[in-house]
C-alpha cells in the first residue's frame, strides 16, 4: 500500500511526497521490461531474441527511466483520491530513491485549484445603458467614406464617361453585398451595372454620391444604402452595447470574488494578453519586436504593467466558475457536440477529437452560459 505525505504552501502550491513498496512497482517493472526487450538486438540475436535478463542488464537506466515515466503519475493520482487537492497543472516530479527490488519514493509539486469565495451576486446592480442614437450625420460619413474609396478605385474617365463594373476572370461582374471595403461596382442580384450618363457632371465628374453609386455598393438606391448602413451602425452599437454591459457585470463579480490566485494562473492570463497584441500588431503589419521598441517598452516592463490587469481577469475567470458550480450550470454532452458540429473548417473541426479541446470548449459555454445568467438576474 502507499503512503504520502501532503503539505499545502501558499499561492495554491501543494507538495506531495509519495512512498510506494517494491511489491506494487514489480508488476509495471515487468511489463515495460517485457515490451522494451523487444526493440533490443544483441550479438547472436534476433531482434527481440535475447534472454530477459540480458536484455534488462542492456537497457540500464533506459529501463527505470521508462518505469518511472508512467509510475509517478499513475502512484500519484492514486495518492490524491480522497483530498480535496484537485492540480490545475502539470505535475513537477522529483525523484527521491528507487532501485529495483526497493521502494520508490518521489515528490510531486503542483498547483492546487484555489479555494475560491465569491459574495452575493444575487443581489449585484448593473444598469445596462441605453444604445446611442445613430444621428443622418454619421451615416452621411460612411456614405462619403465609401464614395470616396469607391472614386479612387472607379476613376472617370473623360472620353467615355465611366468605367464598367469590375470583372471576374470569366468576364461577368462579381456578385456580393454591400461592399464596405469600396470595392467596385456589384448588384444585389449579381448582374454589372453602369451608371446612366446623366449620373456624370458635365467636366467628366461624379457630382457625388447617387443611386448607381449604391447600386455598385450592392443596395438597391442611395436610399437604400443609407438604411442599410443605418442598420449595420445599429446593431454594432447594440453589440458593443451588449459588450460593455457584460463586462460592467463580470467587474462587479471580479469585486465581490475572494481566492489566493496561483502565479501559473496569472502568468497564463499574461500569455494571452500577449498573443492577443500580437494579433492585433500584425493587423498593422508590424513585428512584435519592432512594436515594443516604437513604444520603448520591453517585453518584461510591459507584463509587468498588465498583471494588475491579468490578476482582475483570472479572479473574474473564477469567480464566474464558482457561480456557475453554485448555480449547477452544466453542458451536455449533445451540447457540446451541437458546438462542435457548427465548425466548417475540417482541420479545426478535427482538433475537437481530442479531450483537451473538448474540455476547454465545454467550460467556455458554461461560463457564457452563467453570464447568460446573471444578466437576467441583474435586469439586464
Amino acid at each position: 500500500m502507499i503512503t504520502k505525505d501532503i503539505v499545502k504552501l501558499p499561492k495554491s502550491i501543494v507538495e506531495v511526497t509519495v512512498t510506494v513498496p517494491w511489491a506494487d512497482m514489480v508488476q509495471m517493472w515487468d511489463a515495460t521490461l517485457q515490451k522494451m526487450a523487444q526493440e533490443v538486438e544483441l550479438p547472436g540475436f534476433r531482434k527481440g531474441q535475447a534472454p530477459i535478463n540480458m536484455a534488462e542488464q542492456n537497457l540500464g537506466i533506459k529501463l527505470q527511466d521508462e518505469v518511472l515515466k508512467g509510475a509517478m503519475p499513475n502512484f500519484l493520482i492514486e495518492a490524491l483520491k480522497g483530498t480535496d487537492v484537485v492540480p490545475i497543472d502539470y505535475p513537477k516530479y522529483d525523484l527521491i530513491s528507487f532501485n529495483k527490488g526497493q521502494q520508490l519514493q518521489f515528490k510531486a509539486t503542483i498547483t492546487n485549484r484555489p479555494a475560491v469565495a465569491v459574495g452575493n451576486y444575487k443581489v449585484i446592480k448593473v444598469t445596462k445603458p441605453a444604445p446611442k442614437q445613430i444621428t443622418e450625420e454619421e451615416v452621411q460619413k460612411v456614405i462619403d467614406d465609401l464614395y470616396k474609396r469607391w472614386q479612387a478605385k472607379n476613376p472617370i474617365k473623360q472620353d467615355s464617361g465611366v468605367t464598367g463594373a469590375p470583372q471576374n476572370d470569366k468576364g461577368a461582374a462579381q456578385a456580393g453585398s454591400i461592399s464596405f471595403q469600396g470595392g467596385g461596382q456589384i448588384a444585389s442580384s449579381g448582374r454589372s451595372i453602369d451608371p446612366p450618363r446623366n449620373d456624370i457632371s458635365t467636366n467628366g465628374q461624379a457630382e457625388g454620391p447617387d443611386d448607381a453609386f449604391a447600386r455598385a455598393m450592392g443596395a438597391l438606391s442611395l436610399t437604400d444604402l443609407k438604411a442599410k448602413i443605418r442598420k449595420d451602425l445599429e446593431a454594432n452599437v447594440s453589440y458593443n452595447n451588449e459588450l460593455d454591459f457584460e463586462e460592467a457585470i463580470l467587474q462587479e463579480v471580479e469585486k465581490i470574488t475572494t481566492v489566493e490566485l496561483p502565479e501559473i494562473l496569472i502568468q497564463d492570463e499574461l500569455n494571452r494578453m500577449l498573443v492577443s497584441l500580437q494579433r492585433r500588431v500584425a493587423d498593422m503589419g508590424l513585428l512584435l519586436e519592432d512594436y515594443l521598441k516604437s513604444q520603448g517598452k520591453t517585453l518584461d516592463a510591459l507584463k509587468s504593467e498588465w498583471r494588475i490587469q491579468a490578476e482582475k481577469n483570472v479572479r473574474m475567470e473564477l469567480g464566474l466558475a464558482d457561480i456557475a458550480r453554485q448555480e449547477n450550470v452544466t453542458i451536455s454532452d449533445a451540447e457540446l457536440q451541437a458546438e462542435v458540429d457548427k465548425i466548417q473548417d475540417a482541420k479545426v473541426k478535427a482538433q475537437f477529437e481530442a479531450q483537451e479541446p473538448k474540455l476547454h470548449l465545454r467550460h467556455a459555454l458554461r461560463q457564457t452560459r452563467t453570464l447568460d445568467l446573471l444578466k437576467k438576474l441583474v435586469g439586464g
